[in-house]
């Protein structure tokens, strides 16, 4: 599988009037909890009424990518990205979870103990 490809839009991250304008300014609602690693994939196809940076992520994600990954792709900071995500964690277009952590699967000896033991039945 080859990685997405990166949305080409002009450099204007620079902007913080425009940045302020894609998040919505301070609406005092609270933001979700996600962090870089988090793993992001859409649900749906983008429809007309999301924002066009909105519509990016949506195109971004039909395979699960980190917000690390979002923000990079759209040259957008993180802290926009997640505000982004928010409103679409909100209507349900995306879904996330954290990543799994290698440290929480089992032992591989473990699990060889199990595997040899149900042969041995």
């Amino acid at each position: 599988m080859s990685p997405p490809q990166r949305e080409r839009r002009p450099r204007e991250t620079g902007d913080p009037e425009r940045l302020y304008v894609l998040t919505g300014g301070p609406d005092g609602t609270e933001r979700a909890s996600l962090d870089l690693v988090t793993m992001v994939v859409a649900r749906t196809e983008p429809t007309p009424t999301v924002q066009p940076e909105q519509a990016a992520i949506l195109r971004l994600c039909r395979a699960p990518l980190s917000v690390a990954e979002i923000s990079a792709y759209l040259s957008l900071p993180f802290s926009v990205v997640t505000a982004l995500l928010t409103d679409l964690l909100a209507t349900e277009l995306v879904e996330s979870r954290a990543p799994i952590v290698r440290a929480a699967l089992p032992d591989r000896s473990l699990l060889e103990a199990v595997m040899h033991g149900l042969q041995k039945l």
